[in-house]
């Protein structure tokens, strides 16, 4: 006769979550297993930060518009559940970035690779740097290397390399715009960790990216004919419906929080928001850390105080939509980034409509300024109107820009990104060695191995894995 199904909850409704939930699903569809997934969410919607909304003819995000495809976990996914026709790539037309240098935006030098140049000549011919800044770059030639063991900071490494200049008026905000983060706090191992590879292996940062400055070709199946950023016709919010559509019915519970997870025998005892209890055979737990730390106080307090023990930071963007004629910038990038030096409030800026096509109606732009992060948390105690008029001010004097915008969306991601501080990795292999002793449960999401999307639906898909096959074990 056969048993009962294997019960597995997965607390979170995040990509990671749904990425976890979906591979279960999947294994059961495929019948690898005879498995019963539940997701759990606290809020009344699944996809974390991802939510793409329509309005005036505008597409709007509100939070990740895109996920890079050298990372293949995303693609791949899109892929398997049908989304491959709606994928698209870039408007490769204009591919450049801007920098505030002395308030004004210069286009970044060719071949910049965000923390480190790959080509001399553009960086000699670029005003964003002085000539001292310039010769100290190019020390990066002859400089030894650091040394081996150290979890250096990311702001400490570019410095040693490249002198503060290229730190602070390149890729300080360059990576703001990916971690939000103190590159002064920044975990280089944990973030970018090619960089390092590339210093021990090759001595020079520049010497290195010119030997591998081959056309670039994306990994895993998809092959090269996408472009670094990726996202779908109708939104990012395509593939949190998809992946929600590919649930078995009745297995997605929103508005229930998950409040505490206690052992029982061959499983766990999953207590919810409403009071109520449930048997699950196993646990992933994929939803921000501190808050997943609460759920295991009880049954380890060392792997409680570790997850509790990773920090985020928190953000908002603000939307805004002009008539085209409005704006005297030509709008040939992607966007901009702004060193603090600047003093301004934004961060960056993407230029939606330019980045991807089908953004916003024909003869209007569709900007998206972003603020806040680890370095600049007091903006989100300022009301929305105030945003507004803080993202209003720094466009207008960088883009030129006259009038009001005709559409306005405020978003805040309170405490929504993991810092990957010095000793992250440490943090991290040390959570996973408490898991190995509790079989059956699992983390995944953005606090972890990868904040980005592909990195999660990793996380996800493998934490899925993880605890089935202990699930079912004899």
């Amino acid at each position: 006769m056969k048993g009962p199904a294997v019960r597995v909850v997965v607390v979170g409704g995040g990509i990671a979550g749904l990425a976890a939930a979906h591979r279960l699903a999947d294994a059961a569809r495929e019948g690898r297993a005879d498995v019963e997934p539940v997701l759990l969410e606290a809020r009344d919607h699944l996809g974390g930060t991802i939510r793409t909304e329509r309005a005036g003819g505008f597409l709007l995000e509100a939070g990740p518009d895109s996920f890079i495809s050298d990372k293949p976990w995303a693609l791949a996914l899109a892929e398997r559940i049908g989304l491959g026709p709606r994928l698209r790539g870039t408007d490769e037309r204009h591919r450049r970035t801007y920098v505030v240098r002395a308030g004004r935006l210069r286009p970044l030098p060719d071949g910049f690779l965000l923390l480190a140049p790959t080509r001399l000549w553009p960086i000699v011919a670029s005003p964003v740097f002085s000539w001292r800044g310039k010769l100290r770059m190019a020390l990066d030639l002859v400089l030894p290397r650091g040394a081996p063991d150290d979890d250096e900071s990311l702001a400490s490494f570019v410095t040693r390399r490249f002198g503060r200049e290229a730190l602070e008026r390149v890729a300080a905000p360059l990576v703001a715009g990916i971690y939000t983060a103190d590159p002064a706090r920044l975990s280089l191992a944990a973030t970018m960790p090619r960089f390092l590879a590339l210093e021990r292996e090759h001595r020079s940062l520049i010497l290195a990216l010119r030997r591998r400055a081959a056309p670039r070709e994306v990994a895993g199946a998809s092959g090269a004919r996408w472009s670094l950023f990726v996202t779908l016709a109708d939104g990012m919010q395509e593939l949190v419906d998809a992946l929600a559509a590919r649930l078995p019915a009745g297995s997605v519970r929103l508005g229930c929080p998950a409040v505490a997870l206690a052992p029982e025998a061959r499983g766990w005892r999953v207590r919810v928001g409403d009071g109520s209890a449930f048997r699950a055979d196993g646990a992933i737990l994929a939803g921000e850390a501190p808050r997943m730390a609460g759920l295991v106080r009880e049954v380890d307090p060392d792997l409680a105080r570790l997850l509790a023990g990773i920090p985020y930071a928190s953000s908002v963007t603000v939307t805004l939509a002009y008539p085209r004629a409005a704006i005297r910038h030509p709008l040939d990038g992607f966007g901009f980034v702004v060193p603090r030096e600047e003093e301004r409030a934004a961060l960056a800026c993407t230029f939606s409509s330019v980045k991807y096509q089908g953004r916003a109606p024909e003869g209007f732009a569709l900007l998206r300024v972003f603020l806040g992060g680890a370095l600049g948390a007091e903006v989100l105690e300022r009301d929305d109107a105030a945003l507004v008029r803080l993202a209003q001010d720094d466009l207008a004097g960088l883009l030129g820009i006259e009038g009001a915008p005709v559409l306005t969306r405020v978003r805040r991601h309170p405490a929504a990104m993991p810092q990957y501080e010095v000793g992250h990795l440490d943090r991290v292999a040390a959570i996973e060695a408490r898991l190995r002793e509790l079989p059956g449960l699992a983390v995944a999401g953005a606090a972890y191995r990868g904040v980005g999307i592909p990195d999660c639906v990793r996380s996800g898909e493998e934490a899925a894995d993880r605890v089935l096959a202990a699930a079912i074990r004899p």
